[in-house]
């Protein structure tokens, strides 16, 4: 008999027909971010796509009670996700020094990734900003781990006010998050900046991925490996759909041109799952994860995910 096992997950192209050898899977589909509360929370099913922020977070820490598998759900480029108001005198990264830049949470991992590279290719000092924690939407919104702020970094929480509603009132000078919060992007026009950004660093940014909770793994360790394969399928079969110029299979144009720049640019396996294809996009997050205050110790790519997915048999 196969092992049942509820795994909650964002409804995405490159899971579509998941199956794992062995394993009964009761996908359920439950928009992100109530998806991250309720189990980064409550813990309430088997597995779980999980933010990268908060897994790191937690595996940085003692007896962490879930572990990881390297699958990457979420990609996403970050450049445009800083806003700017519309009479904004903000022209350039640099400009957000002294300036009030709103986030939703400082352990958000959109928001991890922008402050990385503000700090790393454009040279801002993030200690320079003024920082305002609040919903993006509706206000309440509240930090989910524990932080340890670096050097003489400060935030201030917002718990009455969005920050939608304060980037529109002026009382923010900017705002980060993986949400629209305005309508004006510091950098307007960022597919061509991304892709140079990927040349120079080869940092495809890593949104999400999937964990198992621990006492799942430890009863039937072989669950990680299958699952792993199982969604690796998944990913193969949906690369090649997108491939596929005889029929739309998102209701997109031009979508098979799109996946052959990409590829040409990342290579042929354009949206890779496992530690090596993606080691410099896991160093640098983790760089960034340590260096911002949301873990507490620099971790290793090789500390995340479980021993049975870092290695594959050899025919």
């Amino acid at each position: 008999m196969n092992l049942p096992l509820t795994l909650a997950l964002g409804r995405y192209e490159h899971v579509r027909g998941l199956e794992a050898q062995g394993l009964d899977l009761n996908v359920l589909e439950i928009p992100i971010e109530e998806m991250h509360f309720r189990f980064t929370r409550f813990r309430e099913w088997d597995a779980s796509e999980m933010s990268f922020g908060k897994v790191a977070a937690l595996l940085a820490g003692e007896n962490p009670d879930i572990v990881a598998l390297p699958v990457f759900t979420s990609r996403v480029f970050r450049h445009s996700a800083i806003y700017v108001r519309e009479d904004s005198a903000i022209r350039s990264a640099k400009d957000l020094e002294g300036r009030k830049v709103g986030i939703p949470e400082w352990a958000q991992t959109a928001g991890i990734y922008v402050r990385g590279m503000l700090q790393h290719e454009y040279g801002v000092d993030l200690a320079a900003i003024h920082w305002h924690q609040a919903g993006v939407r509706e206000p309440g919104r509240i930090e989910k781990v524990a932080l340890s702020l670096p050097g003489k970094t400060k935030i201030v929480a917002v718990p009455d006010r969005s920050l939608t509603e304060m980037l529109a009132a002026g009382e923010l000078d900017a705002a980060i998050s993986a949400r629209p919060v305005g309508r004006h992007r510091l950098f307007p026009q960022t597919e061509e900046l991304e892709r140079r950004y990927f040349e120079k660093t080869r940092i495809f940014p890593i949104m999400h991925l999937v964990v198992l909770k621990r006492e799942v793994y430890e009863r039937d360790r072989w669950i990680a490996m299958n699952l792993f394969k199982g969604f690796e399928q998944a990913k193969r079969a949906s690369l090649a759909r997108l491939a596929d110029i005889t029929s739309s299979h998102v209701p997109v144009p031009w979508m098979a041109e799109h996946a052959r720049r990409w590829q040409a640019l990342a290579g042929e396996d354009y949206w890779p799952y496992g530690v090596e294809p993606n080691r410099p996009t896991l160093e640098a997050f983790l760089r960034y994860c340590f260096e911002q205050g949301v873990t507490r110790r620099h971790l290793r790519p090789e500390e995340l995910f479980a021993p049975e997915t870092r290695e594959s048999f050899k025919i």
